[in-house]
């Protein structure tokens, strides 16, 4: 009788619990070969990856990052490969009654092949495929996919045009741009499947996507629209259940079976997303869940960060706005341009992802451009910057460069529009899609319009209306309430007005030879790129060279210069501010204190004129390789002098100084939404620490303000400028101004004591000098961060450095400074 009633109770539960109908989905990442298609020797291949990658593993080419080895690898490219894969699928797969294979990247001109009959063929990497499999399907499947070099579909479009279009034949395949060859990348033309590969089978329903539309945000409710796309085989009556932070929300009964389905929801006193020097990136969690009665459907979740922004380009008495408010607020944007990690993208780790990411977060940056020439990034690292509080504009994927115009390409481009808008516009970092890099600029200042008939010009220029005026626009208005801005930069810099309206590329520096003051003296209203050289970490050279001794002049190492002029613009730059050394290591460390002495006299200059200017963000972030470029932070993750001072010119709140007329002007600059009144101190003293002049006066700095706060008639002292610095101290900040350049600085020698603790993240630094050291620079051939670098340490100063590293030891710590170079 006991027994009789347990397995009732336990039948009547069991009936009570839900049943479950849901789509399978199965990752197809195993048992992959790869082969020349002219090869009969078939090889194991990683998936997702690249012909490069996989090539590489089997040792059948040197690495193409070391020495020169790029050059003698350009026949992959020109090669043309073919990947397989053996699958098996089980009955209750089999007996789905729908299932589809899909194909999240095929790099690029695919042709793919179920049971060696053809399902598909692709021209877009940058777009993903779907294929209903389900009459070709057996227990036993052979997938297999052919790629064709790029060069023959770009002959062919190349052919279809009576005039030649600018930049070559990259412009007619929608893939990476820059693995064709960049100034500070290899020429690396991948191809494979980069992406992932799946089968997915479902019998009634398959949640294709959902959007979390905000229609309304105050503090006391936010009204949101969540609407849902399909894959529908059923009449029957579904149950819609929404659940926010795991908590049901909402529960809808639908009759009618349709293939869309909005449902109205609402969070009362909801908290606001902010990027993370404002407040706190909060992020919801929305669930829908789709149920035949008892039995669920599908379900899918979203992280999603409630706040508005938006664009501000309003006309005024100087030209027009350009910057973003966030949830109401005008915010100040500091960052930089971002590139793709790797040339071969399936190198690039979730780990890699979020340590490039903190340390955009360590130095103070706030926004992030994803720029044009690279690749709509990984769903992850969107999913980061919404977790971390990073902005991000997002450019879509052209370039420097005009494009075709013809009923395929704009077809093409649509869908890829489309689909990424899709994908991208739950998150709450985006904060804007831009058209394109400089194609405008370019059309109009780089004389891509010479020699050519007026006819012609209007057809190439209509065919730019066609992508950057309506396809890309409409589709961002039609598909999220994210802002749209046609091209970056609005102006090129030969035209004046690139400093009075939208944002601008200041290449005045590096490429035309203007020097650093250029930028203190021309300040646009957002400055979206800017950028210098320098040399990247002894361990990135080390490796280049396969070496231990720093070489700079290698053939092998010359290669991974690709910037014509570049060694000799850095040249003509160091002689102009810094002592030039003879040595290498030397001359390295002098290159990084170059680019950061010129880059952040951009960022404080940008930062000073706000509300005038409201963003800077310098070029560039990151590397794909390891190379002499204009990154703050080299290949292998090493911050580079510029990545240590852009995080002191990034603090929230700043003091910064510039020398006018032979006076000294002092600014203070906040960036929080809070006022603040503190004692600023300003001192000179010599190089010794002896006091020359000092102040000392209570100050207010209003919220989100910019405010010259001192002013002092130099004239009316009796000193050395040559031997002084002007340190300013506002609450917890501190700054360091020298009255002259880095050469000109009358420093002395002398050594830097120094102890070295033990602790459990790595080793304590404690460093003192009796004199000034300029920009002290510590290193070591163990791997780890040094929680500042290249910094100057005051007279009799005691200054704590954490190196955070899993070495057991600390043996070879080596110190440079500016001191011993003078």
């Amino acid at each position: 009788m006991i027994y009789r009633i347990c397995l009732l109770l336990i039948l009547t539960f069991l009936s009570c619990q839900p049943k479950h109908d849901l789509p399978i989905t199965i990752t197809l990442d195993n048992n992959w070969q790869f082969k020349a298609v002219n090869d009969s020797v078939w090889r194991s291949a990683t998936v997702p990856g690249n012909v490069h990658s996989d090539l590489l593993d089997h040792q059948l080419i040197e690495h193409p990052f070391v020495g020169n080895n790029e050059d003698s690898q350009q026949w992959i490219s020109e090669t043309d490969w073919e990947y397989k894969m053996t699958f098996s699928v089980s009955k209750e797969t089999l007996d789905k009654k729908h299932i589809e294979l899909n194909f999240d990247g095929l790099d690029t001109y695919a042709s793919v092949f179920l049971n060696d009959r053809l399902i598909l063929k692709t021209d877009n990497a940058f777009r993903d495929f779907s294929v209903d499999v389900k009459s070709a399907l057996n227990p036993q499947n052979e997938l297999r996919i052919r790629f064709e070099r790029t060069s023959v579909s770009e002959a062919k479009a190349k052919e279809k045009l009576n005039y030649q279009l600018p930049e070559g034949n990259r412009i007619f395949t929608r893939k990476a741009q820059f693995q064709y060859g960049w100034d500070w990348g290899p020429e690396l033309n991948t191809s494979g499947i980069w992406r992932p590969v799946t089968l997915s089978a479902w019998n009634d329903l398959k949640i294709d996507d959902i959007y979390i539309h905000q229609l309304t945000l105050n503090d006391t409710l936010s009204n949101l629209r969540i609407e849902q796309n399909f894959k529908l085989d059923t009449e029957k009556k579904l149950t819609y259940e929404i659940h926010v932070n795991d908590s049901i929300q909402n529960i809808i009964d639908v009759n009618d079976a349709t293939p869309q389905k909005e449902v109205l929801i609402q969070i009362k006193n909801p908290k606001r997303w902010w990027p993370h020097n404002l407040g706190d990136p909060y992020l919801y969690t929305i669930k829908v869940v789709v149920r035949d009665d008892k039995t669920i459907l599908d379900s899918m979740s979203v992280k999603k960060g409630l706040r508005t922004i938006e664009l501000v380009t309003e006309k005024d008495s100087i030209g027009a706005s350009f910057y973003f408010k966030v949830n109401d607020h005008p915010v100040y944007m500091k960052g930089a341009n971002y590139i793709p990690q790797n040339s071969m993208q399936n190198k690039v780790t979730k780990a890699h992802y979020n340590q490039l990411l903190d340390n955009a977060v360590d130095a103070n940056m706030n926004m992030l451009r994803v720029w044009g020439g690279g690749i709509y990034e990984n769903d992850i690292f969107y999913e980061l910057c919404d977790d971390k509080g990073i902005l991000i504009w997002q450019d879509f994927m052209f370039a420097c460069a005009m494009y075709p115009g013809d009923d395929n390409f704009l077809e093409n481009v649509t869908a890829e529009a489309a689909q990424n808008v899709k994908r991208l516009r739950n998150h709450a970092s985006i904060a804007l899609w831009c058209g394109n890099n400089e194609n405008s600029e370019g059309w109009h200042r780089w004389g891509w319009q010479a020699d050519r008939s007026d006819a012609e010009k209007d057809e190439i220029w209509n065919n730019y209306l066609k992508v950057f005026d309506s396809i890309l626009p409409e589709t961002v208005k039609r598909l999220t309430d994210t802002d749209y801005w046609e091209s970056s930069p609005k102006y090129g810099r030969g035209n004046p007005k690139y400093k009075t309206e939208g944002d601008a590329h200041d290449w005045w520096i590096w490429h035309d030879g203007y020097p650093f003051e250029h930028l203190e003296q021309n300040v646009p209203r957002f400055m979206s790129e800017f950028g210098f050289q320098s040399f990247p970490s002894y361990e990135a050279i080390r490796y280049i060279n396969q070496k231990d001794r720093i070489d700079i002049t290698s053939e092998g190492f010359k290669n991974h210069q690709k910037h014509s002029r570049g060694f000799q613009i850095i040249d003509d730059y160091m002689q102009r501010d810094f002592p030039v050394p003879n040595d290498s290591e030397d001359y390295v460390y002098v290159s990084q204190l170059l680019q950061a002495y010129g880059i952040t006299k951009g960022i404080e200059a940008h930062r000073r004129a706000k509300p005038y200017n409201m963003g800077t963000l310098y070029w560039q972030l990151n590397d794909c390789w390891p190379a002499v470029s204009w990154s703050s932070i080299d290949f292998f993750g090493n911050w580079k002098a510029l990545h240590y001072h852009a995080k002191k010119s990034f603090e929230p709140i700043l003091i910064t100084s510039k020398l006018e007329n032979n006076t000294l002007k002092t600014y203070i600059i906040n960036d929080n939404f809070e006022g603040i009144g503190n004692t600023l101190q300003i001192e000179i003293m010599d190089f010794n620490g002896t006091n020359i002049w000092n102040t000392t006066e209570q100050v207010y700095v209003s919220a989100d303000s910019s405010t010259l706060k001192h002013e002092l008639d130099l004239n009316m002292l009796n000193m050395n400028k040559n031997n002084v610095v002007v340190v300013s101290k506002f609450g917890n900040q501190t700054s360091y101004f020298y009255l002259v350049k880095p050469k000109d600085l009358q420093l002395h020698k002398a050594p830097i004591e120094q102890t070295i603790s033990k602790t459990t993240q790595g080793f304590q630094i404690t460093l003192k000098s009796t004199t000034l050291q300029k920009d002290v620079y510590l290193y070591t051939t163990e791997k780890g961060h040094f929680s500042d670098n290249y910094f100057d340490l005051l007279p009799n100063q005691t200054i704590m450095i954490e190196f955070e590293t899993d070495a057991k030891n600390l043996n070879d710590l080596k110190i440079k400074t500016l001191n011993n170079l003078l």
